[in-house]
């Protein structure tokens, strides 16, 4: 599970005529397209009226045509430049921005679109320093705080992240997702003033069918699969509009290779990799055809170079709209679209709304439904979805037979062995960790963990630290709970094989709720160390406990937050109880299945085959259990 991002907002100047004040049924709109070019203001609103009503083809022929009468008309190069950025193209969007800018050069919205387009661009700088301008001119521009946010963002700018967004909630909180970027802004800091109206105010905006927080953020905050569902559904309407578009192509399936489709941005030194680096590698070419769609960062690291060459094809497509990625998945006859990313960080739900693949699959970066009919299949296992969550998700059910997260056995373990001294940890003292990302850590975990340091004397709480604001927000909540803020140690990011080799280090990995460790959990489990964990109330929360049924150590998931705390403190005083877990894990890591990834490959592979089968037979798809 990989983190998220907020997307950028854009600013409309005029309001058009309603698409349904026309009757379409007479060819109104396609006589006018054809023969009115006396009308060119209401060509001009009939424009944005189809653009609206997501008729882009109509709209572009509309404003081509009226572009000769326009060229002085500040409105329509701005709602020109607004109609190429809503579909994605912020270059055109740009050199639309640029030409009102010639005929209104101070005029603030504008300033904060092209800020806006470059920040999708990835062009964070020349982003900023148009967002700013906008805001010298006009500070009450609340699109331009809120992408202003998503920079500082990527700065690492956290505090000051926090700060923007709070100035856009103050101006308009109505901007679709805005209290859910702030209060996922303010959980990657660990500010925690108050959370829980926050988190009311945000359900009762997802009762009422709003779009004020995104999917992967509800995953983070809520326990909830309904909530995760119904913001999925609402999420979905928005990023998917092409839904009614999905096409298929007519294949004949009999005497060849599957064609798979692996469609990710995280082909690099990413948890997605760290997990299914191996998997790729061990794909059985005489039954399959895999080919990546890579559409995230051209980052060539060591992770990049050894996958990319097991595809028999790696290609390269972020500079590509959805709607040209379907196409050409669909040109070059892909059988089943794996989407690795569902809604998390420079995810491409748009590609799968349209069609990639007569099947579509969501596997492993997104713990939750869908919520759209778009995909067909989600792979799973009984622990992550019970037989009582199916009806939360709109995909039906894939289910392996032990954990459904897939594991790359060749990741290496530094031999270099780190002291605790070195670490920062006292030598003597019982050590607890938590390696997860900080706005997982939400206050009911936190002060499970202050009472467990509370009831071992001189044990300490080891973190990972993400920024130094979440750092210093938690020896202030560690002060408040009474306990020496020295008691809390902060990991700086390392290698990953110096991370795995620095778990040794620990005694004992605490899990976090409503969201789990993930790829974390499966980094301390095969670096040999326990994690101890809670069964959540949704497919996020239940990653960790999936895994350690498959390590074969089930004794470490509790139910409720009083087990979990009393079995902590448990394990602390009793040393020989830990080692002979410990020594069970060491055991079990290369016999068990979760580190079985032939194994697991196999079984993938078959579910491939089935859901294929199903599909070239007719059948409609169905939950499957291998």
């Amino acid at each position: 599970m990989s983190d998220t991002e907020p997307s950028s907002a854009f600013i409309p100047v005029i309001e058009a005529i309603r698409i349904n004040q026309l009757d379409k049924n007479d060819g109104l709109i396609d006589y006018a397209i054809a023969h009115d070019n006396k009308n060119i203001d209401f060509l001009f609103k009939l424009a944005i009226a189809c653009a609206q009503d997501s008729r882009l083809n109509d709209a572009l022929i509309i404003f081509q045509k009226i572009f000769p009468f326009k060229k002085n008309d500040f409105l329509f190069f701005y709602n020109y430049g607004l109609f190429f950025s809503i579909q994605g193209k912020h270059h055109q969007a740009i050199e639309m921005y640029n030409s009102a800018l010639i005929l209104n050069p101070n005029d603030s919205d504008t300033l904060a679109n092209i800020g806006s387009s470059l920040t999708d661009l990835g062009r964070n700088e020349e982003g900023l320093f148009f967002l700013d301008q906008a805001l010298k001119n006009n500070s009450q521009i609340a699109e331009a705080w809120a992408n202003r946010a998503v920079i500082l963002t990527r700065f690492g700018q956290h505090d000051e992240a926090v700060e923007s967004y709070a100035m856009a909630s103050k101006i308009k909180n109505k901007i679709d997702y805005l209290p859910g970027d702030l209060i996922y802004s303010k959980m990657k800091i660990c500010a925690w003033d108050d959370l829980e109206g926050s988190k009311k105010d945000i359900i009762k905006g997802i009762e009422a069918g709003l779009p004020v927080i995104k999917p992967f953020t509800a995953i983070a905050l809520f326990d909830s699969e309904s909530l995760h569902r119904q913001v999925a559904e609402i999420y979905s309407k928005i990023s998917c509009p092409a839904i009614s578009e999905r096409q298929i192509n007519n294949c004949l399936f009999s005497g060849r290779k599957i064609r798979i489709g692996y469609f990710s941005a995280d082909f690099h030194n990413h948890a997605t990799l760290h997990l299914m680096a191996e998997f790729f590698e061990l794909h059985d070419k005489n039954k399959f055809e895999i080919i990546a769609f890579s559409f995230g960062p051209n980052v060539k690291d060591g992770l990049w170079e050894r996958v990319s060459k097991v595809f028999d094809q790696f290609i390269e497509v972020k500079d590509k709209t959805d709607h040209e990625i379907s196409l050409l998945s669909r040109r070059l006859n892909i059988d089943i679209a794996i989407d690795l990313k569902g809604y998390t960080k420079d995810s491409r739900p748009g590609i799968f709304c349209i069609g990639a693949a007569p099947i579509q699959i969501n596997y492993l970066g997104y713990p939750g439904t869908i919520g759209v009919g778009t995909l067909d299949y989600v792979i799973a296992d009984k622990t992550v979805i019970p037989e009582s969550s199916q009806a939360q998700f709109s995909e039906k059910i894939i289910y392996l037979p032990n954990s459904y997260q897939i594991n790359d056995t060749q990741r290496p373990i530094s031999d270099k062995v780190f002291s605790r001294n070195e670490l920062g940890l006292p030598e003597s003292a019982f050590v607890y960790c938590c390696f997860n990302n900080n706005y997982k850590i939400l206050p009911e975990t936190f002060s499970s963990w202050m009472r467990i340091l509370n009831s071992v004397d001189g044990s300490v709480l080891w973190l990972l630290e993400d920024n130094p604001w979440a750092a210093n927000n938690l020896k202030k909540a560690a002060q408040i709970a009474g306990i020496n803020s020295d008691r809390i140690v902060f990991a700086k990011r390392a290698s990953q094989e110096d991370h795995l080799s620095r778990h040794r280090a620990a005694d004992l990995f605490l899990d976090t709720t409503p969201c789990n460790a993930h790829t974390t959990a499966s980094d301390a489990l095969w670096a040999g160390l326990p994690i101890l964990t809670i069964v959540g109330g949704a497919f996020a929360g239940r990653v960790c406990a999936s895994l350690l049924r498959a390590a074969g150590l089930p004794e470490l998931i509790t139910e409720t937050r009083d087990q979990y705390e009393k079995l902590a403190i448990e394990l602390a005083k009793n040393p020989k109880k830990l080692l002979a877990l410990k020594e069970r894990l060491a055991q079990n890591r290369l016999t068990k299945p979760l580190f079985d990834t032939i194994t697991m490959t196999k079984q993938i592979e078959s579910a491939y085959q089935m859901v294929f089968k199903r599909f070239s037979e007719g059948l409609s798809p169905e939950n499957i259990s291998l």
